[in-house]
């Protein structure tokens, strides 16, 4: 596996991952309806693309498969670590970990994320601490995530 920077020819792939990674790894947490609202198949390629360029982004790829993206992550420059997932076949193989290795030290001071609650243990793991449960409404339908930070030394 690499971790490299994102590039435009990545998004349509990182869209079909985010797709069925929500719909089969969040599934214990979520019900169907939940899911269709966070991720219902319809991704603006044009959309995410200009956010992944906004961001520090980077996409792991499975240099034995093809050169097949494995998991992508997303921070911003004021320390939101928006997007981290990972192919549902590639589950607990250190490839969160990775992203975040990469993401992380792009920034100083404190990092917050909204993590599913699916995410939420990796997240403790990494040192980050929950500030607060929330409830999402998307089309109606409202979902549980929590809004965690780390604090970075230095």
């Amino acid at each position: 596996m690499i971790i490299r920077e994102y590039g435009r020819e990545d998004c349509k792939a990182i869209t079909e991952l985010f797709y069925e990674t929500v719909h089969t790894v969040n599934a214990k947490d979520y019900t169907k309806e939940q899911l269709d609202v966070w991720a219902d198949g319809k991704a603006d390629i044009d959309k995410w693309d200009a956010s992944f360029r906004e961001h520090y982004s980077v996409v792991a790829v499975d240099t034995y498969r093809n050169s097949k993206i494995i998991g992508f992550g997303d921070i911003d420059k004021t320390g939101y670590l928006d997007r981290l997932y990972v192919h549902k076949d590639y589950q607990r193989q250190g490839i969160a970990a990775a992203i975040c290795d990469k993401l992380e030290p792009t920034v100083l001071g404190m990092i917050i994320t909204h993590a599913s609650i699916t995410a939420r243990p990796f997240f403790e793991k990494r040192g980050y601490v929950v500030v607060k449960k929330q409830r999402v409404e998307r089309r109606g339908i409202y979902l549980t995530n929590y809004v965690m930070e780390k604090r970075l030394a230095g």
